[in-house]
């Protein structure tokens, strides 16, 4: 990291009478300020370009003691800098150099507590700071985001579970819309949670550097939206069923127990036009700087998994299941095509203990197949379990060359579930594997803190098209602007068998999706994730060289990103560099549209355009699609075609 700090300046304040105090504190491209009012309370105001984004919106913590930050407060000093830094990402997610530029303000008040603000060009920030001795229990947290009017709130609502309270929850809902005023005020919704103004700008509201503290829900509360933390757990219960978690039976009156000189989670308002929020890594920059020493062991790459299509292959001379003959299978399959690894999801141990594995299935001749291969092993684990099971685990995982695991079933973000991410994350650094959390809330900078925390589901994915309706590409054009902001996410796309609305029915081991194929396809580019997943059949795809050998092409971290179009929940246009070559992908919800793609961003001199498109027949066969490929340069344009639910990739390579 490059640091510069170009200045910092005190100003002492009187303590006595506890005059009314106004800072402000502005973006670096002086658009957004972010205005801080001190009085009875602590409010904070954002304006962009003089026009009223958040109204005065108060802030506050309360001690299990009873004493009360932001009530009656004193100002001690305020110190306002300005950073202009630069972050070498280790995982090079969005793009290899992160500028990180702000302006801060900190204003330290009487009572050992101080208020940091920061105003970003993409957006602002704000976090507590305590400096008190000991452990201290806090009973709630005041965080509360009044906007401007009256806009269309884009939020996912908890939807409540038979046998747990409402903070049970595997982040998994689609997006909910309304006016801010129409909203239920009984809705409690997982963030990041979006507001959408009249003028086309976008307010997204979320966290970042989320440790040893509960997560924070929203709900309505008047013309506000308020953060709601789910209180700590003191009793839980495991359930019973296929994949038992724990569940909390009893909540105490406070949401953290915790250290007493720290800083918490940043609260985050992400703000920018359709083009500007996908593109947006604020949420990264806002964690907590990396903490591995050693990142040369991270190895992102495509993946293949077997869950969703419920290992239905055909064309095979061996009974297709969890046994060795299948895993041979997908392993030739990743080495066919290009891919890093494949990943044994559910079923390949005992739910209950990782070392009972399940006959048919010799892990020890499966490892050495694929090591010969120069494929890696992933394994799926169920939570409750790994964490009984950690630290053997481990070493049986690496004994077998597994380089990276996923872990399910968590549903959870109060304090002891998120200090369970760290342990994990923390064990897993040491063993040299790579982790992905499912049944899981959003990442929040934790993939800044821990590169190998190499992605995470918190999304409502291909998973869905099993049991439900609920994917549709609606669904998957909101999430570029709302999940993905709080960092890289888990879809698992690649279904091969693909439908029209009217066409698509759930059904289990015939897994098919809405919308077209080069819809799926779109998704490896658009989707942050450096370790896709492909969930489609590996028989249906080897019918199909030309179109898995163009996917398994596709880089999976980038040194740069771009979004040259896109409008909320309609469609998107991403544009990722990698080296030379450009990768760019189109996706659109269910209404046709004719674009075109400007290459002004591509460097002097002569390119190669392999594009795969939606084919002329799409809008009612979506598995329909073709190549095509020309020479093109910086000042040429590239018109597509997208049927309803389609796509389209076009990959550039310089020549």
């Amino acid at each position: 990291m490059i640091s510069r700090l170009l200045f910092f300046v005190l100003i002492g304040l009187s303590a006595v009478g506890a005059p009314p105090v106004r800072r402000s504190v502005q973006s670096p491209d002086g658009r957004t300020t972010l205005t801080v009012e001190v009085t009875d309370r602590i409010r904070f105001s954002v304006a962009r370009s003089g026009r009223p984004l958040l109204n005065p919106s108060a802030v506050s913590m309360t001690l299990g003691d009873g004493r009360r930050l932001g009530f009656q407060p004193t100002v001690r000093r305020s110190g306002l800098r300005q950073v202009r830094d630069s972050i070498l990402a280790p995982v090079a997610i969005k793009r290899r150099v992160v500028h990180d530029h702000y302006n801060e303000l900190t204003l330290d008040f009487r009572g050992d507590f101080s208020l940091i603000f920061r105003a970003y060009d993409d957006g602002i920030a704000y976090r507590f700071r305590t400096s008190l001795p000991d452990s201290i229990t806090i009973r709630s947290e005041e965080a509360r985001f009044e906007p401007a009017g009256d806009p269309q709130i884009y939020y996912p609502a908890v939807a409540p579970r038979p046998d747990a309270d409402r903070f049970h929850t595997s982040f998994e809902e689609p997006y909910q819309v309304r006016p801010l005023s129409q909203m239920p005020d009984t809705a409690l919704c997982f963030t990041p949670v979006l507001a959408a103004r009249s003028d086309s700008l976008r307010i997204v509201v979320t966290e970042s550097d989320l440790e040893d503290y509960p997560g924070m829900f929203l709900s309505r509360e008047g013309s506000a939206l308020k953060g709601v933390f789910a209180p700590f757990p003191l009793a839980e219960r495991m359930t019973q069923g296929e994949f038992p978690q724990a569940v909390v039976t009893q909540r105490a009156g406070f949401i953290a127990r915790t250290v007493g000189r720290r800083v918490f989670p940043w609260r985050v308002l992400l703000i920018g036009t359709d083009r500007a929020l996908p593109a947006s890594d604020l949420v990264y920059r806002l964690g907590a700087p990396n903490r591995l020493t050693d990142v040369s062991w991270i190895r992102p790459g495509l993946c293949t998994d077997e869950w969703i299509t419920n290992i239905n292959l055909f064309n095979v001379p061996f009974r297709a299941g969890i046994n060795t003959a299948t895993y041979k299978f997908y392993i030739d399959f990743a080495k066919r095509f290009g891919f890093d690894r494949i990943l044994l999801d559910a079923g390949w141990s005992d739910y209950l203990d990782l070392f009972k594995i399940t006959p048919g299935l010799d892990i020890d001749e499966l490892a050495r197949y694929a090591k010969a291969q120069g494929i890696s092993l992933s394994m799926w684990t169920l939570a409750s379990t790994l964490d009984r099971q950690l630290e053997p685990a481990l070493r049986q995982f690496q004994r077998w060359g597994v380089d990276f695991i996923m872990t399910d079933f968590m549903d959870r973000d109060d304090q002891k579930t998120v200090n369970f991410y760290h342990r994990i994350a923390q064990a897993t650094a040491r063993a040299r594997i790579m982790i992905m959390y499912h049944g899981a809330f959003k990442p929040a900078g934790f993939e800044r803190t821990y590169p190998h925390a190499i992605t995470r589901e918190a999304v409502l994915g291909s998973e869905y098209n099993i049991w439900s309706g609920k994917a549709t590409p609606e669904h998957d054009l909101l999430l570029p602007f709302i999940r993905m902001t709080a960092g890289p996410l888990d879809y698992e796309p690649g279904l091969l068998s693909n439908a029209t609305k009217e066409q698509f029915r759930p059904i289990a081991g015939q897994v098919m999706s809405q919308g077209t194929r080069c819809h799926q396809l779109a998704m490896f580019l658009v989707y942050d994730s450096p370790l896709p997943i492909f969930s489609g059949n590996p028989s249906q795809a080897l019918l199909e060289p030309r179109f898995m050998e163009f996917l398994g092409d596709f880089p999976t971290t980038y040194d740069e990103t771009r979004v040259p179009d896109a409008r909320l929940g309609d469609y998107i246009l991403t544009a990722r560099r990698k080296g030379r070559d450009w990768y760019v992908a189109g996706m659109t919800d269910w209404t046709a549209r004719d674009l075109t793609l400007r290459l002004d961003f591509l460097s002097e001199g002569t390119y190669e355009a392999t594009l795969c498109a939606d084919g002329p027949n799409a809008d009612r066969n979506p598995v329909d699609y073709q190549f095509a490929t020309r020479a093109v340069s910086r000042t040429d344009t590239l018109p597509v075609h997208l049927a309803p639910g389609g796509g389209f990739v076009v990959r550039l390579r310089r020549k």
